[in-house]
């Protein structure tokens, strides 16, 4: 069952207090001063793309929306912020009864991006859109800098099957968001319960060392776990010796053994012994995965080898080198009044050190060329010109504070794969480089 489009809340009470102190001090002091209605746009960007990455993955959307909808001052939260006076009591009134209902529009969860690139747009009055701030970039900016790893990471394996298993290396909430985002970037299978319960990712595994160490011998322990999970189970085999380990594996198991894993030692080298090995036992069906903190350029040079999957944990989980994307989350424009009917204002605050922002609700369009390949993300703030009408890409994700564009994860998946597929070649190299196609603003 695939339960990403049922909308399921977060295993907490409430999403209302992953924000910071500010936004609501902030929220105060427009209520008494007249601009809380104010008709304001904001809108999710990086100003620059990690370094040597040569393009970005939208990941979090779907959780996004989820913490959206269950952003509620219930009346243990309204207690907390009474008791720690961090607001007045009219602050509080409101917030009891706070509910989204302005529109949000974004990429599709799935989609690549750039600098500059307007991955989220939320519009509404200040006070209603600032208490997101908070919220909606610890979600993107965590999932979508992992699926921005898992997405190179499936480059470099070259469509041999990627295992998530990074739970024991992040917080564990952490880990379930990790898996998801994991799947979104390419990877075919998970490790964690939690992340198969809560998205439907499919999950896996079957033995670690300690199960071999518990038994008398390696062959005792090889024999319970055939006899238990069958002949297509995998075999752990470098608790001790390597080679013995396949002889025992396929003697036990017969040459209908599913696979072995590999998860030390140079990768490379085993792999090919074991291949060999196996082959020369009958096993030629037999798969090999490895393991051992692999990450994209690991992955990489086992390209030549006879690897049949590969288990990915800590790096995968830390963003491999990129645990941030260093989204902001700006007001680009806003109403001079709280008349519904006035005008917005372009606005963005004057700053050097490389943290400027450009004012005006922001539209998006990729430019392809002849052969439908990505060639330029251009971004605007007027009319949209003629020719990239049919490839804008912003959706819109909720409206009047209803999610309307909520989807299962395996189209999200899909959609990340046919977007980096759109990409120039380069984009799959691994190699540091800058954005595979340019920003333009026009």
């Amino acid at each position: 069952m695939n339960t990403a489009d049922l909308g399921l809340p977060v295993d907490v009470p409430s999403t209302a207090l992953f924000t910071d102190h500010y936004e609501l001090t902030m929220l105060q002091a427009a209520l008494q001063g007249g601009t809380a209605d104010r008709r304001s746009v904001f809108e999710v960007f990086t100003r620059r793309l990690p370094e040597g990455r040569r393009y970005g993955v939208v990941a979090g959307t779907g959780r996004v929306l989820d913490a959206v909808e269950n952003f509620r001052f219930d009346a243990d939260v309204i207690g907390f912020l009474r008791e720690r006076n961090v607001v007045d009591e009219p602050t509080l009134e409101w917030l009891s009864s706070y509910r989204f209902g302005g529109d949000i529009w974004g990429y599709p969860e799935g989609e690549v991006y750039f600098a500059g690139s307007p991955v989220l747009r939320v519009e509404g009055s200040f006070a209603e859109c600032v208490l997101l701030e908070t919220v909606i970039l610890s979600i993107l900016n965590h999932d979508s800098a992992i699926a921005a790893a898992a997405s190179r990471m499936a480059s470099a394996a070259g469509g041999r099957p990627l295992i998530e298993m990074g739970a024991r290396r992040t917080h564990e909430l952490a880990a379930v968001a990790a898996s998801r985002a994991a799947y979104v970037g390419g990877f075919t299978t998970t490790s964690d319960l939690a992340a198969g319960f809560r998205y439907g990712i499919p999950t896996v595994g079957t033995s670690a060392h300690a199960f071999t160490l518990v038994h008398d011998t390696e062959r005792d322990a090889f024999r319970a776990q055939v006899d238990s999970l069958g002949r297509g189970t995998t075999l752990l085999v470098d608790t001790y010796d390597v080679a013995e380990a396949v002889r025992l594996a396929v003697e036990v198991a017969g040459p209908e053994l599913g696979a072995v894993r590999i998860d030390s030692g140079d990768l490379l080298l085993v792999a090919h012994r074991v291949r060999q090995q196996l082959d020369e036992l009958g096993a030629t069906k037999t798969r090999i995965t490895v393991t051992s903190d692999l990450d994209e350029y690991a992955i990489a040079s086992l390209a030549a080898a006879p690897v049949d999957a590969y288990g990915v944990g800590t790096q995968l989980v830390t963003g491999s080198g990129h645990p941030t994307c260093s989204m902001v989350y700006k007001i680009v424009a806003r109403a001079e009044s709280a008349d519904p009917k006035a005008p917005l204002l372009p606005v963005a605050k004057k700053s050097s050190g490389g943290k400027t922002s450009i004012g005006g609700r922001k539209w998006a369009a990729r430019r392809l060329d002849e052969h439908g390949v990505a060639e330029a993300e251009v971004i605007g703030t007027g009319a949209v010109p003629a020719e990239l009408a049919d490839n804008q890409l912003l959706v819109q994700l909720v409206k009047g504070g209803q999610v309307v564009a909520r989807e299962p994860l395996d189209v999200v998946r899909d959609r990340h794969a046919a977007a980096r597929a759109n990409l120039p070649l380069s984009a799959t190299q691994l190699s540091r480089g800058d954005a595979v196609i340019p920003t333009e603003y026009v």
